[in-house]
Parts: structure tokens; sequence; C-alpha cells
């Protein structure tokens, strides 16, 4: 099997990010001599919001031939929150929203854009954003939503980081939100013990200085797109009598293979941050990376030679939560003080597509 990008593929990568360093740098230098200030889009609010219910390791050795003490060894979940009947992927956005905007102090009609990365919408029109939008009566804002896998909430703070620098607006809404227990086969052991559901968000501003947003790195390779996908429910294979007959609206994954292909991928995007910058790994206050598993997690850490410590984790409190992961688990960190003024915090994750990315940020 290939690798997600060939060598030459790569070195072209890290090419045009020096590239686009240089150029940065020009910019940086021009202008009215050191009066210019370059805009960045900094974090001013992070929100979560998970199910009440919870769905432990013993309750799955009722549903499938499992053990609680596999699942850990071979995930690190022992349990995972899962929506109830009628408890759609936008409520919990919204409530993690509403806990975003709270913590930076702003309403709703101050936002210009909401963005939400998912893969499991309330329905395929309209936008999970324009239901969030609509719940938050932010009638400023434009919504939409983006399908990027469990690397949607990096994809999505990547476009709003870019609008804020182009000037098209000042504060965007970036969500990451997931109710995958509707698509996953509780008949099929090897992802019914993973996946899990909740939503996190963050508030972007426009802001001075050096502090924000200092780069997002994406990218993505379609060709092992049949490792990790759900086939049914599209126009290739619309609803029928016989989809539904087949289980084919369920996710489906190949998992030896995704784990090898995601720990390069993480490796990856985390040294195109740190390239991008000129950082160096040492110089990482804490590494956020999605939560698929404790094993790709401690895989990651040990390539990028990162201590435990600089590693945040709470996958055994909410399993995979796809594009929710990144920002829950964001959440759960500046909550608990983990992260402080002026750290650096590298994002990183990988997902359906295939798809994965990093942002390297100065708190």
């Amino acid at each position: 099997m290939r690798a997600p990008s060939a060598v030459t593929t790569r070195a072209k990568k890290l090419s045009l990010l020096k590239q686009n360093k240089q150029v940065e740098l020009f910019i940086l230098n021009q202008g009215q001599g050191n009066k210019y200030t370059m805009h960045r889009s900094q974090i001013i609010g992070t929100g979560s919001s998970v199910p009440q219910k919870v769905l432990t390791n013993k309750d799955l050795e009722s549903l499938v031939d499992t053990n609680a003490e596999w699942i850990i060894t071979r995930t690190g979940i022992k349990e995972r929150r899962i929506a109830l009947n009628g408890e759609a992927t936008s409520k919990f956005a919204y409530k993690a929203s509403c806990n975003a905007l709270e913590m930076a102090g702003m309403s709703p009609d101050e936002i210009d854009m909401i963005i939400v990365g998912t893969v499991t919408p309330d329905m395929l029109t309209p936008s999970v954003a324009c239901i969030v939008q609509d719940k938050l009566k932010a009638s400023r804002a434009s919504a939409f939503d983006i399908s990027a896998g469990c690397t949607g909430f990096i994809y999505s703070l990547s476009i709003a980081d870019s609008c804020i620098k182009a000037g098209m607006c000042e504060k965007v809404l970036v969500i990451g939100a997931e109710t995958l227990s509707k698509i996953t086969d509780y008949q099929d052991r090897s992802t019914c013990i993973i996946f899990a559901d909740g939503a996190g968000a963050a508030v972007l501003a426009k802001g001075d200085g050096e502090q924000g947003i200092l780069s997002t790195h994406l990218f993505s390779d379609g060709s092992f797109g049949n490792l990790l996908y759900m086939p049914g429910g599209g126009s290739a294979l619309p609803a029928s009598n016989e989809t539904v007959k087949n289980r084919e609206h369920y996710l489906k994954m190949d998992g030896n293979k995704v784990f090898k292909i995601a720990v390069k991928s993480l490796e990856e995007a985390a040294h195109a941050a740190l390239s991008h910058n000129n950082a160096t790994v040492d110089s990482v206050d804490i590494l956020i990376p999605h939560q698929a598993n404790s094993r790709i997690i401690e895989a990651i850490a040990k390539r990028l030679n990162l201590p435990p410590e600089k590693v945040f984790s709470n996958i055994d409190k909410y399993g995979n939560t796809s594009s929710a992961s990144v920002p829950i688990a964001l959440d759960e960190a500046n909550r608990q003080k983990r992260i402080k003024k002026d750290d650096l915090v590298l994002l990183d994750a990988f997902g359906a597509g295939f798809t994965w990315g990093s942002a390297l940020i100065r708190w």
C-alpha cells in the first residue's frame, strides 16, 4: 500500500510552505516601518456539549461479542456518550456554541460566519450551521457545513482563519459536531466500541500581535476513501429496501490499515505546522490530537518525542467523536487551565476521506 503522499509530493508541499512563509515575512517587513501589525485570528472562547446518556464497555458486552478489558486495551475507551432518539447533531452544536459565546462574552448578533464540520448532519439540507444560526438568532451570520471526516474542525478553523485574515469577517463561530451513533452498526464490534457523539466550538475574532492562529495545514488523499466510509444514503446508493437490508447506512472501516496511515499522516501534519513557523517540538506546550484511539495518540506522541504531560487525551471518557473530538478536547484543556497565555498549542487530526491537518496556535 502506498503512503498517503508520495515523497516528491511531500517535498513540493514543504517547499510551498517555505515560499508562503517567505512571502508572509516580506509583507511583515513592508508598510509603514515597524508600525505594520499583522492581524491574527484569536480564539476568545471555547465550548462543548455531550449527551447525558453514557454507554460503558460493560453495556457493550450485552450487544456484541466483546469484553470491557479488551476494549480498553485496544482503544483506551472506558465509556462514550450516545444521543437519545430525537437528539440530533444541531442540539449539541447549539449548546457548545452557547458555551463558547458565553466564555467569549459575545452575543450571537456579533457573529459574521458560522462553520460546522460534520459528517452526521440533521438532514442533507438545510445545513447544521443554518439550524444553529436560527437557534442562536445570529441573523448577520453566513452559515454552512463542510464534510472532512474527523479533520472537519481543523478544516473549518482554517477557512475561518483565512476569512478573518482576508478581512471578510471579524468574528467567526467554528463548530465540530457529530452524532456518530446514528450511523454506527451495533452488530459490528470493530466500530461500535469506538464511535460516539458530542460537539465542540470555538469563537475566533480578529486580533493584533503575536497571539492567535499562526498557521493551518490541510491534506487529503481520496484514493483511500474505501477504508473508512458509509456506502448508502448518497446519490450513488440512495436509500432503498435493499440498502437498508444490506446495512449500507452504517460506517465501514478497515481499522488496521487506517491505523498505519493515520499515525504517519498525523506526524506529517504536525511537522508541517512546526516547519512553517520555524518551531521545534520542544517549543510545543500542548498537543491536542484527534481522539481516535489511545494507541494512535501514544504513537504520534512517541514519533514527535513529546512527553505524556504535553499530550491532552480524554478518549477514555468520550470515545471517538470525529470532528467534535479536537474542539471538545480543546475546551476541556482550556477550562482545566492546561493552556496558559502564550502557550504554543498544536492541533492535529486525521479522518475519513482521507483527510488530515494541523493548526499551530499561540494562545
